[in-house]
């Protein structure tokens, strides 16, 4: 199976490789998912770059701690979802493999390490309409088909 690819990859455009890795991260009764929403007002699952010398289980358990001050456990993989895109911030043109898990259980166990995100929880419906990257939709859709859920 290829990996799904979202956005536009042009030519003659040099792309810097930025391997992440995101959870989804349901309430209890999996009606509901927590978004991260960046300085800039774009939404995203939780997660971000996989740093030198981390796996994927390493970086995805520091990155939730950073952004939700959750501890959790990583459940399933879902696959991994490629993705071109321009950072207008950075002014950079990124090729953005995504690693997408769930986590299964979490626990608060401080405040976010990272202070300038905004988080909130999600319906799914309206979680997937917020999110900007189209890999990050893909891997709730990939969640509901593991879960059957239909909302």
């Amino acid at each position: 199976m290829t990996n799904p690819v979202f956005g536009t990859k042009e030519e003659n455009i040099d792309y810097v490789a930025r391997y992440g890795v995101y959870a989804v991260i349901a309430d209890s009764e999996k009606e509901k998912i927590i978004l991260v929403q960046a300085p800039n007002g774009a939404w995203f699952l939780p997660g971000g770059e996989i740093e030198a010398g981390e796996d994927h289980f390493r970086a995805l358990k520091r990155e939730l701690m950073e952004e939700l001050g959750f501890e959790a456990t990583i459940g399933n993989f879902f696959g991994q979802a490629d993705e071109y895109f321009y950072s207008s911030h950075r002014q950079t043109h990124y090729y953005n493999p995504a690693y997408l898990y769930d986590v299964i259980n979490y626990e608060k166990v401080s405040q976010p390490l990272e202070d300038f995100n905004n988080l909130k929880w999600f319906s799914i419906k309206e979680a997937i309409l917020k999110l900007k990257r189209g890999s990050h939709r893909w891997g709730i859709e990939q969640w509901q088909k593991k879960y059957k859920i239909e909302h």
